[in-house]
C-alpha cells in the first residue's frame, strides 16, 4: 500500500467519525514520527481530524490488501464503507477537498477576530468549532461544499474514473454561442459529496438529535451555495481574435467565492433550538417571530463570544497581536480587530519586484527593492 492511499482512507474516517461532536481540524505534524507511515509532510496535508483517540489506536502500518481497506477502518458507517470498496479513487480527491477547506477558511476570515485559526491547535480545540457555533456551522457548510466542489472538478479533469464532463444544457443557447467544452460534473459531485459526508449524521448513534439536524441543515446549505455558483463560461473562436463563435460550458466558480458566499450567510445566521413541532421536533428560530429558516440560510444552536479576549473556556483565541489596518472601516480596523484596547505599530521591510523589463521575445527580468512600511498589532 502506499502512503497516499492510507492517508485517502483514513481521511475518510476521520471527516465523518459518527462520535464526533463538531468538526476538528489539522493534526499537528509534530506529534508523528518521521518513521511512521504516516509522515509529517504527509499529515500537513491532511484536515478535518475527528477523533484522535480512535486514530491513535489505529496501528501505524497496516499490513491489508485493497480488498480489506474499508473494513479495516474504524469509524466508517456501514454506507460509507460500501462507497469506500467501490470508489477507492475517490479518497485522493477527497483529501485535495480537506486541504481546499483549511486553506480557504484561513483565508476568508483573515480579516475578522475570529479566524478559523483552530485548525492549528489539534488536538487541543477550543469551543469555537466543537459547540453548535455559527463558526462551526461556516465550517460545515464549506467542507460540505468543498467535497461536492472537487469532486465535480475531479471528473472534468478525467482524475476520476466513475465520471465525466458534465452533461450538456437543454436548452438552446443564443446566436453566436454553441455547447461544447466539458462542463463541471456537479450532479455527480452533489451525489457522491453529500452520500459521505451526511451519512454518519444519519445514524442513531452519532450526537444529539439538534446538533445532528444542525449539521445536516448546514451542510445542505454549501451544497446550496454550490449549486448557485454554477455559470456559463464561454471561450472565444474567429479570424484574428473576432470572437464570432463562442463555445460555452457549465462550470462552478472558485471555492474561494462560494466561500464569500457562505461567509455572508455566517454573518446573518439565525440561532435556533430544538422545539416540537407536531409529532416531531424540529429546529426553529429562537424567537418565534422571525421568519421560518431558509434551506439557504446557516444556523447555530450556541452564541458565540465576541472574540476579543483569550477564554478557552468559551472557545475564544482573543485578538491580542494580530495585525490590524489602521486606515480601514471594515472588520479589519484596528479599532474593531483590537476591540478598543489600542494597537502598537512596528516597522517592517518588504522586498518585492521592481525597475521590470521586457525583452523581446519574450520574457520580463526584474530587480528586488527592499522598503520599510508601518505596521500594527492589537495590544
Amino acid at each position: 500500500m502506499t502512503r497516499q492511499f492510507l492517508v485517502a482512507f483514513f481521511l475518510a474516517f476521520v471527516l465523518q467519525n459518527g462520535t464526533c461532536n463538531g468538526i476538528k481540524w489539522l493534526f499537528p505534524a509534530a506529534t508523528w514520527r518521521q518513521n511512521t507511515v504516516f509522515s509529517a509532510a504527509t499529515w500537513s496535508t491532511v484536515g478535518l481530524l475527528c477523533s484522535t483517540k480512535a486514530l491513535f489506536k489505529t496501528p501505524s502500518v497496516l499490513a491489508l490488501n485493497q480488498t480489506q481497506h474499508c473494513k479495516q477502518l474504524e469509524g466508517l458507517v456501514v454506507s460509507q464503507v460500501q462507497l469506500c470498496r467501490s470508489n477507492l479513487e475517490l479518497m485522493q480527491t477527497i483529501i485535495q477537498a480537506a486541504r481546499e477547506v483549511i486553506k480557504t477558511c484561513r483565508k476568508t476570515f483573515s480579516d475578522m477576530r475570529w479566524n478559523c485559526s483552530s485548525i492549528e491547535l489539534a488536538p487541543n480545540y477550543l469551543l469555537d468549532l466543537e459547540r453548535g457555533t455559527r463558526e462551526s456551522a461556516f465550517v460545515y457548510a464549506l467542507s460540505a461544499a468543498a467535497i461536492s466542489h472537487t469532486i465535480a472538478r475531479a471528473c472534468t479533469t478525467g482524475d476520476l474514473p466513475g465520471c465525466s464532463c458534465g452533461p450538456i444544457p437543454g436548452e438552446t443557447p443564443g446566436p453566436g454561442y454553441r455547447w461544447g467544452g466539458c462542463a463541471d460534473n456537479l450532479n455527480y459531485g452533489l451525489v457522491m459529496g453529500s452520500k459521505f459526508s451526511d451519512a454518519p449524521m444519519k445514524m442513531k448513534k452519532s450526537g444529539s438529535q439538534a446538533n445532528k439536524l444542525m449539521h445536516l441543515h448546514n451542510s445542505e446549505v454549501g451544497r446550496q451555495a454550490l449549486k448557485a455558483s454554477l455559470e456559463m463560461k464561454c471561450k472565444c473562436h474567429g479570424v484574428s481574435g473576432s470572437c464570432s463563435i463562442k463555445t460555452c460550458w457549465r462550470g462552478l466558480q472558485e471555492l474561494r467565492d462560494i466561500a464569500l458566499d457562505l461567509k455572508n450567510k455566517y454573518l446573518s445566521a439565525t440561532k435556533v433550538v430544538h422545539r416540537p413541532m407536531g409529532t416531531r421536533k424540529h429546529l426553529v428560530p429562537k424567537d418565534l417571530d422571525i421568519r421560518p429558516v431558509k434551506e439557504t440560510e446557516l444556523v447555530y444552536l450556541q452564541s458565540s463570544p465576541d472574540f476579543c479576549m483569550k477564554n478557552e473556556k468559551v472557545g475564544s483565541h482573543g485578538t491580542q497581536d494580530r495585525q490590524c489596518n489602521k486606515t480601514s472601516n471594515g472588520s479589519d480596523s484596528c479599532d474593531l480587530m483590537c476591540c478598543g484596547r489600542g494597537y502598537n505599530p512596528y516597522m517592517d521591510k518588504v522586498v518585492e519586484r521592481c525597475h521590470c523589463k521586457y525583452h523581446w521575445c519574450c520574457y520580463v527580468t526584474c530587480k528586488k527593492c527592499e522598503r520599510t512600511v508601518e505596521r500594527y498589532v492589537c495590544k
